[in-house]
């Protein structure tokens, strides 16, 4: 496997976080039917890999860094999952158990 350089691993995350907080129309709830991660786990990797580094964030502020904005606002503008959504969600979680 190629490993990539940090500096571009951190653009391109950078770049992540500004693309999902520009598209508040992918509710978290089909990101995780689709790919088995939502915001809510990227802000938790970011929790996690800073305590590791000895600069440790608290879920609330990484969720801030991955929100733009404090969680609850956030989700103040979300519509409930429909039960398709949440299916698909369970679906993909089963599947994801193995990795």
């Amino acid at each position: 496997m190629t490993e990539i350089d940090d500096q571009v691993a951190a653009a391109a995350f950078r770049r992540l976080v500004a693309h999902l907080r520009h598209r508040q129309d992918a509710q978290n709830i089909d990101l995780m039917g689709l790919a088995g991660f939502c915001r809510n786990c990227l802000a938790d990797w970011v929790a996690e890999a800073s305590a590791e580094a000895g600069t440790p964030l608290s879920r609330d502020a990484a969720r801030r860094a991955i929100y733009g904005v404090d969680y609850a606002e956030w989700k103040q503008g979300q519509p409930e999952a429909t039960p398709e959504q949440l299916a698909r969600m369970e679906e993909s979680v089963a599947c994801n158990q193995g990795d």
